[in-house]
């Protein structure tokens, strides 16, 4: 676990203008999982861009972390069936 790959919550509070609490919501239904590195709470930098999006519904549109939750889950079945789609295909030729 490389320590540079990974972003402070606090600084992200600051960043994005968002409270602690609303990562700890996020954690608690599983859309992020939050580390502890040298007693400062962290997210992998790979999960910037759904954070982005995930603060983008929240603040822009009002959706609240059940309403993210079932969103992101929804974008995941998606991406699944796609890809299934794609084997599928690649099967046919």
């Amino acid at each position: 676990m490389i320590k540079e790959d990974f972003i402070t919550l606090d600084k992200l509070c600051s960043l994005y203008k968002v409270k602690m609490s609303f990562f700890s919501d996020l954690n608690e239904i599983g859309l992020i999982d939050i580390l502890t590195i040298e007693r400062t709470q962290c997210i992998h930098q790979d999960k910037i861009v759904d954070i982005e999006k995930m603060i983008r519904m929240h603040h822009d549109l009002n959706v609240n972390i059940e309403g993210i939750d079932i969103v992101f889950n929804l974008l995941q079945k998606i991406e699944d069936l796609q890809n299934e789609l794609i084997a599928v295909k690649n099967r046919l030729y």
